[in-house]
């Protein structure tokens, strides 16, 4: 059973290697769990479990969800051990995971192929600043990684967020069609959207509703 993933981001000098990568099995035909709708805000989480309740449920495009222990590495709930071993220097990885004030987080996925796929990354620091500067440098870390148009101030999204898109990705590239990505701090949780869509127009579509459903699922910035 194949599982190919795309690389979610990575760190250059502040994290030196890839982190979660989106993926999906050929021949998917999971059920969406559930419908779009907001979630009423509550306290900050105090768990990755309380994490996860507010994390989106389904995505607009309709994608099937992917079973997060299909995956590889699995989806679903993340702890500082899990993101440093994605790490060619693990310990390292650690060091500036904790740096950061990285608390946990939540991954979910959905697809259909593999150039069809959406995902979503929560993840709750310490401070404000740690998210905010995590979200910061993942978004110009992968703007230079793949090569992408990286805007700084996109319309009609918070001032905390950064917008890429790479329309038509090189053939020793790991995105598998046009993607666009988005990485946002908000109060004590950076907040990341990818997809990869026919195109980047559509990519782009999906990226905004997911994001701006998920940011107003969180508690209060």
């Amino acid at each position: 059973m194949s599982s190919g993933r795309l690389p979610r981001s990575r760190r250059g000098a502040v994290l030196v290697a890839a982190l979660p990568v989106l993926g999906c099995l050929p021949g998917c035909t999971v059920a969406v769990d559930g419908v779009p709708s907001a979630a009423t805000p509550t306290a900050i989480p105090g768990s990755a479990q309380d994490l996860e309740r507010l994390v989106v449920t389904a995505v607009p495009s309709g994608l099937p969800r992917l079973p997060d222990e299909e995956l590889d590495p699995p989806a679903g709930e993340k702890r500082i051990e899990d993101v440093a071993t994605y790490a060619e220097d693990p310990a390292r990885e650690r060091d500036v995971l904790e740096d950061y004030g990285y608390r946990f987080g939540w991954e979910r996925f959905w697809g259909d192929g593999p150039t069809v796929l959406t995902g979503v990354f929560v993840d709750q620091f310490e401070t404000r600043a740690g998210a905010g500067a995590y979200a910061t440098d993942l978004a110009r870390n992968d703007a230079e990684h793949y090569d992408a148009v990286l805007d700084e101030d996109p319309l009609d999204l918070p001032g905390s967020c950064d917008l890429l898109s790479v329309a038509d990705p090189g053939p020793d590239s790991a995105l598998t069609g046009p993607t666009v990505i988005a990485w946002c701090g908000s109060g004590v949780f950076s907040v990341g959207v990818t997809a990869v869509a026919p195109s980047v127009d559509v990519a782009e579509d999906e990226v905004r509703a997911v994001l701006t459903e998920q940011l107003d699922r969180l508690p209060p910035r």
